[in-house]
């Protein structure tokens, strides 16, 4: 409804009497207060700003190993010798180590703590299975745990007490690590592989006969010791990943001399493992423009038929890393090429076996150098000499410079969209993790998504400098509108510890990088963000960062409060859901009688314009009146309507009183709206409005979330416009992550019809649906072509 006010009213507004809400609407909330003690308080090893202080210390643990497969018997067997570099201010009497295989242990907490319970039917395996890891996969029953076979001092070879605790290892030392000082032990283990469940493991190829490794937390590893929790050892239940310490490594590995190796770091012996041919063809690779093929698939696929004659020991260094994991096989192909980063070369390579292709040789490798660039582009340079990417059964894992990822076509070769591009995200996001957190290095068994969400966040915008049109899982706003929109009963908070996050997914990858996405977009804007997003990769790269970290780098580098952003998305599990309750329409009162009287005789000819009126004009051939014309006085000649000379005095007089600003504004002929908001979600956010004119044309306005900092639960928003605005929309792009979006417009936009299908039914009236053999028969395409993209 179109209202009138005079120019007075309009005066108060101006002049702010009117800006702050009702008494009887204010809401004292907390929402825009600062966070205060929800953060650790700053100190001199983590300031306020979010920087590393000046006493920032973290530990060293470099390593020398030495391991064998055995093939038949799918084992390893190592020994490793740690030098532990003590940079903290307190002695060390003893120190910790992750034996993560424990955790396929019969009576690990994984296996003992799972929730199950009798179906009324079941197969035999699910019943086997019932006190049995969830993360064991495959029907091969047997110990993968570590066996730990001796604990040592080095030089006196004399051995070292040592206790096991489900996944941890402590073992105490002959002497403390005073400050600044190192102490170096060692350790033989061996342990059965056990078949490939996501983050490492053997695929088998019961047709050829062969094995695919894909080998990680595969040797006893230094707990993380430091300013934050002392010795990180919770125990690694599958879910919460790897907390690791940053040193230099030098690994030894034998395995069947027909066997292909890649690993994290670099190759140190390749005249010894590699022919001639080979090492001419990565010569090649090094100034080639599209991947080139050190092994093809013809050679693999002799490989595969052929029995090693005996053994090669593959040699790699890697420095400044916090990992090491590797993949072996006979049936491997092999391509690579070489790319420049900042000033460095950086060999990107992929080792898939025939199963992968035509897929692997044609996107792998060229996806490994996309990401490299994109993701340095948004956080810091890719400091590592190598990466690569290898074609595991399903899934992603990643690690230092290596990672093992999914994506299969069929048989035949063909696959679906799905596949494809299933594949290409997979591979930007474990390669992706060199970045999040191989090197900006995160405690991922306390705070999965520092890993995952920020990791996500970045596959996000590689994908879309990989393809425009990349179908993106995770990132748009709208995405996470489904999981917001759940009872929050049954949601936990993004800053809950790994391992009691439900729907993991959800809550560690897409809802913070979600977040985030809406910082850049929305809340900061994509220069602000993008510089300070970049200044927390440059601080904390090659050190241990923690939540309050990021949030206090985030508003150091770009000058925008965010404690409220924090507190709603990271802290809280409310959801957005902006009402568009009413939309106000004023018109200013110009007092002109020209205008006014015209207006009124229009609305008043409206309203006598009813269904008996116009009836009456035939029902009623003459009126008394008519008949008898001394019947009439003067109003039934008067018109109310019409400018008198009185009336044109007096709006003169008006105008005269009026300095040249406030004539102006009277004389604008701008429309005033007053548009009131419900926060029904509870989660503020920026208020974003779309005005579809009476002309055809639109106009965005946007408010920022402290909009709400005075009632968190309705606001009153004017807004002015020259034209007519017909229709308003909250979030017409999808911003926010709004649940509700039926409530976002005024008027009212009916909801879209859920549709039905109208058919011919066949014999009897009856429709069997359809028929996927005959569609395939009718649709059958020419089988893939050869294996693309590497070349010799």
């Amino acid at each position: 409804m179109r209202k009138q006010f005079i120019f007075y009213w309009l005066m108060l507004l101006a002049g702010g009497l009117l800006a702050q809400p009702p008494a009887g609407n204010y809401n004292a909330n907390s929402r825009f207060e600062q966070m205060g003690s929800m953060l650790p308080t700053p100190n001199t090893t983590r300031t306020a700003s979010g920087a590393p202080g000046k006493d920032f210390w973290q530990q060293r643990a470099d390593y020398d190993i030495k391991a064998e497969l055995d093939d038949d018997k799918r084992k390893i067997t190592g020994t490793e010798t740690i030098t532990y570099f003590n940079y903290s201010p307190d002695e060390l009497k003893y120190v910790w180590l992750q034996l993560d295989q424990n955790l396929f242990e019969k009576n690990s907490i994984n296996a003992t703590s799972q929730n199950n319970s009798i179906q009324n039917q079941m197969s035999a395996n699910a019943v086997t299975g019932l006190n049995t890891p969830s993360s064991v996969r495959g029907s091969v029953a047997g110990d993968f745990s570590y066996k730990i076979t001796a604990v040592k001092d080095p030089k006196t070879s004399q051995p070292l007490k040592y206790t096991i605790n489900g996944t941890m290892m402590r073992i105490e030392l002959p002497v403390g690590i005073k400050t600044g000082q190192s102490y170096a032990f060692s350790v033989d283990w061996n342990y059965f592989i056990n078949e490939y469940y996501g983050r490492a493991g053997y695929e088998y190829f019961p047709k050829d006969g062969n094995t695919n490794y894909f080998i990680a937390h595969w040797f006893p590893r230094m707990c993380v010791y430091d300013d934050v929790n002392g010795w990180q050892h919770k125990q690694f239940l599958g879910q919460g990943e790897f907390t690791l310490t940053f040193g230099n490594y030098k690994v030894a590995l034998t395995v069947p001399n027909d066997h292909i190796v890649g690993a994290t770091g670099e190759l140190q012996n390749a005249a010894q493992v590699l022919t001639s041919e080979q090492q001419k063809r990565m010569e090649k690779a090094k100034t080639a423009t599209r991947p080139v093929l050190i092994v093809s698939q013809e050679e693999a696929e002799k490989a595969e038929k052929s029995k090693p004659t005996g053994k090669k020991t593959w040699i790699y260094k890697a420095e400044n890393v916090r990992d090491f994991a590797f993949a072996t096989s006979r049936k491997f192909i092999w391509d690579a090429m070489q790319i420049e980063q900042a000033g460095k070369k950086v060999m990107c390579m992929s080792l898939y076996s025939k199963e992968g292709n035509p897929l692997w040789g044609q996107y792998s490798t060229m996806v490994v150098a996309h990401t490299i660039r994109s993701y340095s582009k948004f956080s810091v340079d890719y400091p590592y000499p190598v990466a690569y990417s290898c074609h595991a059964s399903g899934g992603g894992m990643e690690y230092p410079m290596i990672s093992f990822n999914g994506g299969r076509p069929e048989a035949d070769g063909t696959y679906s969209e799905g596949t494809k591009y299933g594949m290409i995200g997979v591979i930007i996001h474990e390669v992706g993790h060199n970045f999040f957190p191989m090197i900006i290095n995160s405690d991922e068994r306390q705070w999965g998504w520092m890993d995952e969400g920020l990791n996500t966040f970045v596959q996000y915008l590689a994908e879309k400098e990989w393809d425009k049109d990349f179908p993106t899982r995770r990132g748009e706003p709208q995405f996470i509108v489904d999981y917001m929109k759940m009872d929050p009963k049954n949601l936990v908070p993004i800053m809950s510890s790994s391992d009691n996050i439900m729907l993991y997914g959800p809550n560690a990858y897409a809802k913070p990088a979600t977040a985030l996405n809406i910082l850049r977009e929305t809340v900061m804007g994509r220069e602000l963000f993008d510089y300070a997003f970049k200044e927390y990769a440059r601080r904390w790269a090659f050190k241990n960062p923690t939540p309050a970290d990021l949030f206090r780098t985030l508003e150091d580098a770009s000058g925008v409060d965010l404690d409220w952003f924090w507190k709603g998305w990271f802290y809280g599990v409310e959801a957005v859901d902006q009402d568009l309750v009413e939309v106000e329409w004023f018109a200013m009162d110009t007092q002109n009688p020209e205008i006014n009287k015209a207006a009124a005789k229009k609305e008043a000819d409206a309203k006598r314009n009813t269904v008996a009126r116009q009836r009456d004009k035939d029902y009623i051939k003459e009126s008394v009146v008519d008949k008898n014309p001394d019947m009439k006085d003067f109003y039934n000649t008067y018109d109310p309507y019409k400018v008198t000379e009185a009336d044109k005095k007096k709006y003169d007089t008006y105008l005269a009183s009026l300095n040249p600003d406030e004539r102006k504004l009277v004389e604008s002929g701008m429309n005033f709206y007053t548009l009131k908001v419900k926060n029904k979600g509870g989660l503020p956010m920026p208020v974003i409005v779309k005005m579809q004119f009476e002309d055809g044309t639109d106009s965005v306005a946007r408010f920022p979330a402290e909009i709400w900092r005075l009632n968190d639960q309705n606001i009153s928003k004017v807004i002015t416009s020259k034209k007519k605005v017909v229709q308003w929309t909250l979030d017409p792009y999808r911003e926010i992550a709004d649940i509700d979006e039926e409530s976002n417009s005024f008027p009212r936009q009916p909801a879209q019809p859920t549709k039905f299908q109208l058919f011919k039914g066949g014999p009897g009236g009856f429709q069997r649906g359809p028929n996927p053999m005959r569609e395939a028969q009718q649709n059958q395409q020419p089988k893939a072509g050869q294996q693309g993209g590497a070349k010799n």
